[in-house]
């Protein structure tokens, strides 16, 4: 049986935008009216957990209430044809309510959360019980924290990420500025001669990678685009 090709997939704020989802950054370093580093950084959670737990309740109740749009459904679609992975910067989880089955979380997923003390442990939250406090205690009675990779902390999933990179055979980015690190340095791991397809309304120059073909438009029209490309291969 033949193989199928290695589709990986590097989505960003874009993608999740077209559900109604605020992006990471807002203009003026804002998000929801909060500065970043307030409310998602190491210093910020120790300084004012309280606060960060608030402010991820929110976002929680936000999430349940959108739905994945038509990039996201495409990108499951794809894999009637291809091995898709998805690196994914964003946090919720409308890739995998799309159908996508192999997505790999670089800053972390929204309905989780994991212990402070143990951090490989992790539990799912319900939908009917979204908030957290610091009072939260996990089943196994550790305090837990939202399961989010704050700035000032590494991003664990990062080398997985780079190993699928390197195994595609088709790379794509979509929704993504390509500034904010490690996730923008992927790009520099794919093979030579592999094909680059980048999708976003107002994308960031390429300058020293080859053979990326640049689809100036939104996550929904430019995965439309890409399916007509890779249908005509």
């Amino acid at each position: 049986m033949e193989r199928k090709p290695i589709l990986v997939v590097s989505t960003g704020a874009g993608v999740s935008a077209e559900s109604g989802i605020s992006t990471f950054r807002d203009a003026g370093g804002l998000w929801e009216n909060y500065p970043v580093m307030q409310v998602a950084s190491a210093d910020g959670f120790a300084r004012d957990p309280e606060l960060v737990h608030r402010f991820y309740n929110e976002r929680r109740k936000q999430l349940i209430n959108v739905q994945p749009n038509d990039a996201h459904k495409a990108l499951a679609e794809l894999e009637k044809d291809y091995d898709v992975y998805i690196i994914t910067q964003n946090v919720d989880d409308l890739h995998e309510r799309a159908g996508s089955s192999n997505v790999l979380h670089l800053h972390g997923e929204l309905m989780k959360i994991r212990s402070i003390i143990h951090p490989d442990y992790v539990e799912t939250l319900d939908v009917d019980h979204l908030e957290t406090t610091p009072a939260t205690r996990g089943k196994n009675g550790d305090p837990m924290r939202p399961h989010i990779v704050f700035f000032q902390e590494p991003v664990p999933n990062i080398e997985k990420a780079v190993e699928l990179v390197r195994q595609a055979d088709i790379f794509v980015v979509i929704g993504t500025s390509l500034v904010v690190y490690p996730a923008a340095g992927l790009i520099q791991f794919v093979r030579p001669g592999t094909p680059i397809y980048y999708i976003d309304p107002n994308p960031a120059a390429t300058p020293g990678i080859a053979d990326v073909t640049v689809i100036k438009a939104t996550a929904t029209e430019g995965m439309r685009e890409l399916e007509k490309i890779l249908l005509s291969e």
